[in-house]
């Protein structure tokens, strides 16, 4: 679908899209050497008998089941996890889950391609389908026959799964996120939908949150289309939350599955992950593991990379903790889920991201100033927008927050303050590696800057 990359023999895609029209690269393309243009028709017009035209109605589609054909095999067990919060947690539980049950398994995401050996990682939480198709063979060729894959509302609306022979599919929650991109709320409900009434087929296995406002709803869309449905959490049927208890850094949980309650020590932090680890298990049953062992290797879980991830602690014992956090609702889950563990003070560093849904940013601050006891506002991803612009859209709601743009002094102050009985955490970023400015990506990580940050702390 990039001209740049087309060589002799190859097909290019021409598909219209948000920030430019594939047609303009057609020429490109053939003079690189396209063999045949897909498109719309209106895309095809120039091509004058210079290469081979393949109109389709919708050549996103038609694109993605294209690479699927082109790259032939796929892992035996796939499935896709969508909602705005939990994805990343699910699809790395999903794939510890297979691992203790002796499967070969990856998950495919925001972090990246996570194997057993190695992770590579990716542009989008969704990669384009011929990424996409092409990470999927090369899976089998590594013999990893289970995988989990994070599906956006951008990679379902733009097609980018269509062709993967998904065995179930999980629905975690659904808040505020993507009104850039999507014109309505509902317009970015009904493309989560996506993957349930159109790609999952008749029969195959759907886990629902049963705890979120929208279950019955995404429940009666699976029926409708005689899914499997497993629903979970303290409103679940199948996997059914009777009681949770904080337990030291993670929870006491039980579980009634079939009428038998299941006792299990869930090693994360933050209610909300329990939510997230039954999402796993129930996509770990429906897919063929018996529940003893599904529920039993819960016990076994680590957190995803920058999900409620505790880096270190300060001299006087403050847990400083990197959450992905960006949009109001997680970030108020994140913060819920730390206050038990404040004694005195919750701190949070936080900011939001440029070139994104702008209406987030006074709830992100209100959020911040509910919930926490000290709220410092600094700089996310500003892009290509004025940061102190996104920071003001911010303070609107927490002018008593501290203002500090540049993140890692944000990040150093926060620590600083910190005293015996307070937490912090700094939330937004979790796994990136980098900070984009000015359409500039520079080297940055929250851990690594926090770890230096208490490193010099304790050698001064």
């Amino acid at each position: 679908a990039d001209s740049r990359e087309v060589s002799e023999g190859f097909l290019f895609a021409a598909m219209p899209g948000t920030q430019t029209d594939g047609a303009k690269f057609v020429a490109a393309a053939i003079a690189n050497g396209a063999a045949a243009i897909l498109g719309p028709e209106s895309a095809l017009e120039s091509v004058n008998g210079a290469a081979t035209c393949i109109v389709a109605e919708n050549p996103r589609r038609a694109f993605a089941l294209a690479a699927a054909r082109f790259y032939g095999i796929q892992p035996e067990i796939s499935v896709g996890v969508t909602g705005t919060n939990g994805k990343t947690s699910v699809a790395s539980f999903l794939r510890q889950i297979w691992q203790v049950l002796g499967h070969g398994a990856a998950s495919i995401g925001t972090v990246g391609v996570m194997m057993p050996e190695e992770t590579i990682e990716l542009a989008h939480t969704t990669p384009d389908p011929v990424v996409l198709h092409k990470i999927l063979r090369d899976l089998v060729e590594k013999r990893v026959e289970h995988v989990a894959i994070e599906v956006s509302s951008h990679g379902l609306v733009q097609c980018r799964t269509d062709g993967v022979r998904f065995s179930a599919a999980a629905f975690t929650n659904i808040t505020r996120d993507h009104l850039d991109y999507h014109a309505t709320f509902e317009e970015y409900f009904a493309a989560k939908m996506r993957l349930f009434s159109e790609l999952l087929a008749p029969g195959a296995g759907a886990v629902i949150n049963a705890d979120c406002p929208e279950a019955g709803e995404v429940i009666a869309i699976c029926r409708a289309r005689e899914l499997n449905v497993c629903s979970v959490g303290e409103n679940g049927q199948s996997l059914r939350l009777v009681k949770h208890e904080r337990h030291g850094m993670g929870y006491a949980i039980s579980v009634e599955c079939d009428d038998r309650m299941h006792e299990i020590l869930l090693p994360l932090v933050g209610e909300f992950q329990i939510s997230n680890a039954l999402v796993a298990a129930g996509l770990a049953i429906s897919t063929g593991a018996p529940v003893d062992y599904a529920l039993r290797a819960l016990e076994r879980l680590r957190g995803a990379k920058g999900r409620m991830d505790m880096v270190d602690m300060t001299d006087t014992g403050a847990p400083v903790f990197v959450d992905f956090a960006h949009t109001p609702d997680a970030l108020a889950n994140a913060l819920s889920a730390l206050r038990p563990y404040a004694s005195k003070r919750l701190v949070v560093v936080f900011g939001c991201g440029g070139d994104r849904d702008r209406g987030k940013r006074p709830q992100m601050g209100e959020v911040a100033t509910r919930l926490s006891d000290l709220a410092i506002v600094t700089d996310d991803n500003p892009r290509t927008e004025d940061a102190a612009s996104i920071r003001s859209d911010i303070l609107t709601a927490c002018p008593d927050a501290l203002e500090i743009g540049d993140r890692a002094s944000a990040i150093a102050e926060g620590i600083k303050l910190l005293q015996e009985g307070d937490v912090l955490v700094i939330a937004g970023k979790g796994h990136e590696s980098g900070q984009e400015i000015d359409g500039v990506k520079h080297p940055f990580s929250d851990h690594d800057v926090a770890r230096s940050v208490l490193r010099e702390a304790c050698n001064a």
